[in-house]
């Protein structure tokens, strides 16, 4: 974290309010509850404010957002502080909080939103790319002609675990002909060297998870 960032009372507030919530969804998993810091209006607009004050006037006109389980790469990685030893189920997956910030993002500096899904969530021709997880693959997909090439694009997810979702969604975005700027996250769990997935493209987290 940057020593700005460091002294920025926003975020020693943000941190504060995401609950850690023990093996949830299941044993081994240390859950980053994000729904205490949405239940504080100042909080929940400090984290997007945050976000708004780096990416405005910086001709961003893509937010992506993530709709992935980011707890289940935790889960499939070595670290044995988020290791569990049951496969997930794709419907077992946590829902898209990258959803909640990613459009008010988006408002505020003029871009549209792309959503990112899983297969057979967006209706019409889309995009697909695979990615690796410990027990197969798994699958985001974005809408052929949401975004035009030579656009600027930032994804914006809740949380990095191992980085794989967020891999994908920038491939998917290149494939289009996008610039990805800058992947944006609320949470890093550093322990699982996301960051090193994203291919050298800059990351930016407001806080380490506890």
């Amino acid at each position: 974290m940057s020593v700005l960032k460091d002294q920025d009372p926003r975020i020693r507030a943000i941190q504060s309010r995401i609950r850690v919530v023990p093996n949830f969804p299941k044993p081994g998993i240390m859950f980053q509850d994000i729904t205490t810091l949405l239940l504080d209006p100042k909080a929940f607009k400090d984290t997007t404010n945050l976000f708004v004050e780096r990416y405005k006037g910086k001709n961003i006109s893509v937010v992506a957002g993530l709709f992935s389980k980011k707890h289940e790469e935790a889960s499939a990685s070595a670290s044995p502080y988020f290791r569990v030893a049951s496969r997930f189920s794709a419907r077992n997956g946590i829902e898209a909080r990258g959803f909640i910030f990613g459009p008010p993002i988006a408002l505020a500096i003029g871009a549209k939103f792309v959503p990112l899904r899983k297969p057979k969530k967006l209706p019409g021709e889309v995009f697909k790319q695979e990615y690796d997880l410990e027990y197969g693959s798994d699958c985001l997909e974005m809408h052929i002609g949401a975004v035009q090439a030579g656009e600027r694009a930032l994804v914006v997810d809740d949380l990095i675990a191992t980085g794989g979702t967020l891999r994908a969604a920038m491939n998917l975005l290149e494939r289009a002909g996008a610039e990805v700027v800058e992947c944006a996250c609320v949470i890093e769990i550093p322990d699982l060297k996301g960051k090193e997935k994203l291919n050298g493209k800059p990351l930016y987290v407001l806080v380490e998870s506890r």
